[in-house]
């Protein structure tokens, strides 16, 4: 089955949403969901946007300089630049989508502060931001005529002269992208979707490592898509982790303790109730997320204990559970009453810097073909991401990558000739707990060779075990049909390749990236180095 768009968008968060909304007056838009249109890492994000908004007290060169702070430095200053003065206009975009914002009883935007920012500037609903912002755009495209929405569509390759039979390598030049192969998992076809312009707003990595904050859709598809089409990535070692996750050892994904709780004035103590954060850095349990999850992963191997506490009890009560409605609920269903009890909490894979790399207008290094969103590389978070200023990032950038889809669509027409996909295995997997089991230990791996702390043997531990892996999946793939679980394994494999070469290659700490062999900052400069493409 071949089907044709003008635009083929693969993910339904923010980032493709708000593309397919701006580019889908100009043209047909197929978007593309891996489960339902509200399933999406945009969905779980607790706190909220970042952006100047009270001018009274809060200015563009202070969240400018926030954000660099926090990117230990090695963020894009012009892309923070750009993406931090446009945060207004972007802002006002979402309120006329429908989007609402707590106000208070002034009747202005009730502004949150997070770790990392100097002032208040995090636009919220409740505690579920996130939910707020994704149900309101998916009101607004069902209602737009021109996006089909492809629901319980898996997305297994993008289509490039590869495809053709042309050979394709990170030197050959003008690698054009021309749609992708989509399997509808309902009777496991896959049809050829053509398109002139291609986005990739697939989100996260989070299920790479055990445990994580991230949906379980959150599986590298797009990076590792990106990556065997030789497209170029980067920063790959910058993976956030959050460092307040509800300790729950029998849930997954976990669930989430918004930053903004820190924010609002919950500290961060230890097995014994003591306060602990100031021993680690001045700004105590407000200070960045790399430093926080390190303190608490330190703390936790101090004392042996599998978790610390959050302690919020001594704020009103009543004003808790009014500002924190699903925290407050969540604990509560585990007999955890927040208003009076200390919260478990330990760190959770949450967010990747690094990925897709692309110029300011959105584009890849693959002709055609633009990414946004989490899986996409800008410069603007560099080793570390400041809080509530990825969803910023994803508007940002979905609205400039959709200007410049639309200046230069018209030059590009259908690629007819590329073949149906060609199926090559014969019968299912014998046993779908070799894909489970794999999956299973890949994030063991990661977690404990590849995570909050890291060094030179844990990582070649983790790549000798991965490349173990590796073969035994390449040898399930090729002689089974396709199937969505067998792909998402060999994207995990991909996504932990990458990271492992990456933070290989970077021999310093630097942001998320902390190993106990250079434990100084700036030992060596190999910014140069960790940009090379990854083969």
């Amino acid at each position: 089955m071949v089907q044709k768009f003008d635009f083929l968008v693969i993910g339904s968060g923010l980032a493709g949403m708000s593309f397919a909304l701006k580019v889908a007056d100009k043209g047909q838009v197929a978007l593309i969901c891996k489960t339902t249109l509200d399933e999406a890492n945009t969905y779980y994000a607790q706190g909220g946007i970042a952006s100047v908004m009270n001018k009274a007290v809060d200015n563009f060169e202070k969240h400018i300089e926030d954000t660099l702070i926090c990117g230990d430095g090695h963020c894009s200053p012009a892309v923070v630049e750009k993406v931090i003065k446009e945060a207004p206009q972007q802002i006002k975009q979402l309120i006329d989508w429908g989007v609402d914002f707590d106000k208070n009883t002034s009747g202005e935007y009730d502004l949150h502060r997070e770790g990392g920012h100097s002032e208040h500037r995090i636009l919220h609903h409740k505690d579920n931001t996130g939910a707020e912002i994704q149900l309101s755009l998916v009101e607004k495209v069902k209602a737009h005529p021109n996006i089909t929405v492809f629901e319980h569509h898996f997305a297994i390759e993008i289509i490039t002269q590869h495809h053709l039979g042309q050979i394709v390598t990170h030197q050959t030049p003008d690698i054009e992208c021309y749609g992708a192969y989509i399997m509808n998992e309902k009777n496991r076809e896959i049809g050829t979707f053509l398109s002139k312009v291609t986005m990739l707003a697939t989100g996260g990595i989070g299920n790479v490592y055990y445990t994580t904050s991230n949906p379980t859709i959150a599986t590298g598809d797009g990076v590792a898509m990106a990556h065997r089409a030789r497209a170029l990535i980067k920063d790959m070692e910058f993976v956030q982790f959050h460092p307040t996750v509800l300790y729950n050892p029998n849930e997954r994904p976990s669930f989430l303790i918004t930053e903004a709780l820190r924010g609002y004035g919950a500290v961060l103590k230890n097995g014994k109730g003591k306060e602990f954060m100031y021993k680690y850095d001045k700004r105590g349990s407000l200070a960045p997320r790399d430093i926080v999850a390190r303190a608490i992963d330190n703390e936790m191997k101090i004392s042996g204990d599998d978790y610390v506490y959050l302690d919020v009890t001594h704020k009103d009560p009543e004003e808790t559970k009014k500002e924190y409605p699903t925290i407050y609920k969540k604990c509560l269903s585990l007999d955890i009453d927040i208003t009076k009890d200390l919260i478990p909490v330990v760190p959770a894979a949450h967010f990747l810097c690094g990925g897709i790399l692309v110029d300011q207008d959105g584009c890849t290094s693959i002709n055609r073909l633009y990414a946004a969103g989490e899986c996409a590389c800008t410069g603007l978070h560099g080793a570390n991401r400041l809080a509530s200023n990825s969803l910023l990032e994803a508007i940002v950038y979905a609205d400039s990558a959709s200007k410049h889809a639309i200046s230069v669509i018209d030059n590009y027409h259908y690629q007819l000739t590329v073949p149906f996909w060609n199926d090559e295995g014969t019968s299912f997997p014998e046993e779908m707990v070799l894909i489970t089991q794999n999956i299973k230990e890949i994030g063991q791996i990661m977690s404990f060779y590849v995570g909050i702390v890291r060094s030179n043997l844990r990582l070649k531990r983790a790549m000798a075990r991965l490349e173990i892996l590796y073969r035994e999946t390449e040898v399930l793939y090729n002689r089974s049909v396709v199937l969505k679980e067998i792909c998402e394994l060999r994207n995990i494999i991909s996504v932990a390749y990458l990271v492992i070469k990456n933070a290989t290659l970077r021999k310093e700490s630097r942001g998320l990236h902390y190993t106990v062999d250079y434990p100084g900052k700036n030992q060596q400069e190999n910014d140069k180095e960790c940009v090379k493409k990854i083969i």
